[in-house]
């Protein structure tokens, strides 16, 4: 049983079968209605899933990319390790083999994470106040090694640097609720106490988007000069556009 975006919803209302790819046994049945066009979906495939999907899916790209990859690689970032997410974290496009080599070579670190970004990640903030936007949940996995090592970088009197806001999302969840595994629902807002993460590297985000709250909870309101100066200059917005160095207020 998966969570899918089923559109459009009142044409295939629940208990719904359908076939996508005839020939191959493929057989989807869409159930519960959880809202936002978000499905319950039950999968029925003969043979390995991901390889079905491999051959007749399309990549999942954000509806504002409007033209087909020619390769699909250009939407993984290079330190990914496992299908799971609904979106990269598009930070991380930023960072070749040749980029991080000359991080290793002047002495910066590297720890690893994971989040699982969910579909949640595409749903605008609605309510009339900030603070009762909620998250859907998504699973991260954060060694305990990570958090060892940002602490030695922090007590050393270094800065740990979260290369995208699913990093920060991992980081800080991991330092709040556990190493390891487990599932979070942590909205980054407002007067949020930041307890790993001393630096962000970020694209530029949308409006009434919980991306932008979190920036707002990174820099305060300084973030509003910061995306001045981008639309001034032309910068380029969302998953392969520019990216930004944030320092924590």
């Amino acid at each position: 049983r998966w969570e899918a975006l089923v559109r459009p919803g009142r044409k295939l209302p629940p208990g719904t079968i359908v076939h996508p790819a005839e020939g191959t046994g493929l057989e989807v049945s869409v159930d519960e209605d959880l809202g936002d066009g978000r499905r319950v979906v039950t999968i029925d495939v003969e043979g390995p899933l991901l390889d079905v999907l491999e051959t007749f899916g399309v990549m999942p790209l954000p509806p504002y990319i409007t033209e087909v990859l020619a390769e699909q690689e250009r939407y993984q970032t290079v330190f990914s390790e496992r299908p799971a997410s609904a979106a990269a974290p598009t930070a991380g496009l930023h960072l070749t083999p040749e980029v991080l080599a000359r991080c290793a070579e002047r002495g910066i670190g590297r720890a690893d994470v994971e989040l699982v970004v969910g579909l949640g990640t595409f749903r605008p903030i609605a309510t009339d106040r900030i603070e009762d936007h909620e998250m859907h949940g998504e699973t991260y996995r954060v060694p305990q090694e990570t958090l060892d090592a940002c602490a030695r970088t922090k007590a050393n009197g270094g800065r740990v640097v979260a290369v995208g806001t699913t990093a920060v999302r991992a980081l800080e969840s991991a330092a709040a609720f556990g190493a390891n595994e487990g599932r979070t629902e942590l909205y980054i807002h407002g007067d949020y106490d930041f307890l790993v993460v001393d630096r962000m590297m970020t694209n530029f985000h949308l409006p009434k988007s919980s991306l932008i709250v979190m920036i707002d909870a990174f820099v305060g309101p300084r973030w509003r000069d910061l995306y001045a100066d981008a639309l001034r200059d032309g910068y380029r917005f969302l998953s392969f556009g520019d990216a930004m160095l944030l320092t924590r207020r």
